[in-house]
């Protein structure tokens, strides 16, 4: 079955799997750097490695375009910004994953190429970009405010040959959104995130429809040596498989959680794409298939009132990350470069626990 014949949810079960038979009915874990010669695999981090190859198979399937995987998010990252030129102009948003702004901005100070940010509601300043700029850097929705970008008018906005539009869709998945079908050439996701959900690997995944980009990023990988460990491109796929499951049930809850904390009064603000008041909940609406699972607000009081709030959470974890099973909460502007964010700030990601579990946990502990 090809991942055009059946809906997203169904080819997360079947995509990557051998239908030989006397197959393995799951692709299993292949540890082996080197293979016998007289094949085309002779050696894993250059020729790539059967267990890696069915997840890439999967999520290219599910995004419509050939993917390639890398040890984490930040190696797709890289290998995006990579094919950037010497001296070229990378484009980013002004509320971007901290990674990629880091990252971005080291390449500049290195004299890589130059930066320019555009603020992520500026459909306009990003179609101006895009007739000029090297490489243009999305998020929809932005990390972690949660701006929702006009996707379609920007990646198919006119544009110099040489200018490439990435998305990273991690926050989205492509059960949200499909950035290659808004021609996009390329969309990249930390795996680490949704797609594995448990919080237990590294890996990262960049996906493209062009022959020429897809040849590019397997020599970028094979060169820089970021292949994924077989067993993280195993826990990944195995986790892949209920994504659509997890994702919905941490969707639902996320919706419920976000309409409550914006009508508590310790809660000065609520950032949600489902949300009416949300700035760009029209291209919510519009452009994704659902609102996600992380939202952010502010606790009135600031910064001590939001670390109050998260040492006194006894359900919800108190970690980094997101897209696992399990709920995360953590102040973003502790972290270096996110000072410009609001101090009291929370990101909440919101897990496959029981809703009315989780608001017990949220309200107890703000009263706390």
């Amino acid at each position: 079955m090809e991942p055009n014949e059946c809906a997203a949810r169904t080819w997360l079960i079947v995509g990557g799997r051998s239908h030989e038979p006397g197959a393995p009915a799951n692709q299993p874990i292949t540890p082996a750097s080197s293979f016998l010669h007289g094949t085309q695999r002779s050696y894993a981090r250059s020729d790539g490695n059967p267990t890696t190859e069915a997840l890439e198979a999967l999520v290219g399937g599910l995004e419509g375009g050939r993917a390639v995987a890398y040890a984490s998010g930040m190696a797709a990252v890289a290998a995006v910004f990579d094919r950037v030129p010497t001296g070229g102009e990378v484009v980013l948003s002004d509320d971007c994953y901290h990674g990629s702004s880091a990252f971005a901005l080291r390449g500049e100070r290195l004299g890589r190429w130059r930066l320019t940010r555009v603020a992520q509601k500026d459909t306009g300043g990003w179609i101006e970009a895009a007739s000029r700029a090297d490489l243009l850097w999305l998020e929809s929705p932005s990390n972690p405010l949660l701006v929702v970008a006009d996707l379609p008018a920007i990646c198919r906005a006119p544009r110099a040959s040489k200018t490439t539009v990435a998305v990273d869709s991690t926050f989205a998945t492509p059960l949200l959104l499909r950035g290659l079908d808004l021609d996009a050439d390329l969309v990249v996701h930390s795996a680490t995130k949704a797609i594995g959900g448990h919080s237990d690997l590294l890996l990262g995944l960049a996906v493209t429809r062009r022959d020429d980009i897809h040849e590019e990023l397997l020599e970028q990988r094979a060169l820089t040596g970021a292949t994924p460990g077989v067993l993280e491109s195993y826990l990944a796929t195995r986790g892949a498989r209920t994504l659509a499951l997890r994702f919905g049930a941490a969707q639902t809850s996320a919706g419920v959680l976000a309409e409550r904390l914006e009508a508590h009064p310790k809660i000065e603000r609520v950032r949600y794409p489902g949300l009416a008041s949300h700035p760009t909940h029209a291209l919510a609406l519009r452009d994704l298939a659902g609102f996600g699972t992380l939202l952010s607000f502010d606790v009135a009081g600031g910064a001590p009132a939001a670390d109050a709030l998260c040492s006194n959470l006894r359900l919800i974890q108190h970690a980094t990350s997101l897209g696992g099973v399990e709920s995360t909460i953590e102040r973003r502007a502790r972290y270096p470069g996110q000072e410009h964010l609001p101090p009291g700030l929370l990101r909440l990601s919101v897990g496959c626990e029981d809703t009315e579990d989780l608001w017990r946990d949220l309200e107890r502990a703000s009263r706390a």
